[in-house]
């Protein structure tokens, strides 16, 4: 059952909506009835910031449907992007490599067929036995201490940088993938093992980890655009479905869990709307924008 009719407290200044699994539907496209609910907010004055687990490299799928600003969070908070100037990192909230070296060491004695890749603002590369979800021609494949080092050279094909070293080319995410655990269970694992060094997430719906710099999230880097702005979380309104939006979805002062969401993140929210599949985030602007 959702509520998507029920209204927000004060009036809205900013949406902020997740992609994989709330904005986009399952075949990553955005429906033109979200198009046109995005583009009325804007019109309307209120300021859409999209934000994602996703690195800048696989925002073209939005680029065309922000407005104004032109801004989006990625890498769960760990970048700011410009999506019209051709997806340019234009903030960075690095995971500091010795410490990410340190978090290898914890998960691979707490859980030893663990294997990393390592999300840099030039790109990603992974270890040999790491799932290549999509493969990447510029990746480095090797393990991850030679991904961590402080000499690593690798293409600067993605962004910012020129190959030069790994000074020039800093870490976003490390992530960290188990063939056999169950997602949660992976997470809790995680945390209790090295939660003390660095944050840990989800939003795949395998055992995949996404590890960012300690209080990196996608609350924190969206509160600061928020200020930067003079906008209060109540008048901000998010969306979102997996354990990586939680922390945003608090934040917010109005917050709809999908209706295909985590168990956790609907545990998190007072209000539901339809699943990423049925629109439900251009449900709930039409709604604002109806002022009901």
């Amino acid at each position: 059952m959702t509520d998507a009719s029920a209204a927000p407290p004060r009036p809205t200044r900013l949406i902020a909506t997740d992609l994989d699994g709330t904005l986009l539907h399952d075949d990553k496209t955005v429906s033109e009835r979200t198009i046109t609910a995005l583009a009325a907010a804007e019109a309307a004055g209120i300021e859409v910031f999209f934000v994602t687990g996703r690195p800048a490299r696989w925002m073209d799928v939005v680029s065309d449907h922000v407005h104004g600003h032109g801004l989006a969070i990625c890498a769960n908070g760990a970048a700011v992007i410009d999506l019209h100037r051709g997806n340019r990192i234009v903030e960075v909230s690095p995971l500091d490599q010795a410490v990410a070296l340190d978090v290898v060491y914890a998960l691979r004695a707490a859980a030893p067929a663990t294997s990393f890749a390592v999300e840099r603002t030039t790109g990603i590369h992974y270890e040999p036995q790491y799932p290549p979800f999509l493969l990447d021609p510029a990746a480095v494949i090797a393990p991850a201490e030679k991904l961590l080092a402080e000499d690593f050279t690798g293409a600067a094909a993605h962004g910012p940088g020129d190959g030069s070293g790994a000074a020039d080319q800093p870490v976003l995410k490390l992530l960290a993938h188990h063939p056999d655990l169950d997602p949660d269970a992976f997470l809790s694992l995680a945390r209790t093992t090295a939660g003390h060094l660095a944050s840990f997430t989800r939003s795949s719906p395998t055992a995949l980890l996404e590890i960012s710099g300690l209080g990196v999230s996608k609350a924190g880097t969206l509160a600061r655009c928020c200020a930067e702005r003079g906008i209060s979380p109540e008048e901000v309104v998010a969306f979102g479905d997996m354990p990586n939006d939680i922390e945003m979805l608090t934040w917010a002062g109005t917050s709809y869990a999908m209706a295909n969401a985590h168990p956790d993140v609907l545990a998190a929210t007072t209000h539901r709307t339809e699943s990423n599949n049925d629109d439900g985030v251009a449900v709930v602007i039409e709604r604002i924008l109806r002022g009901s």
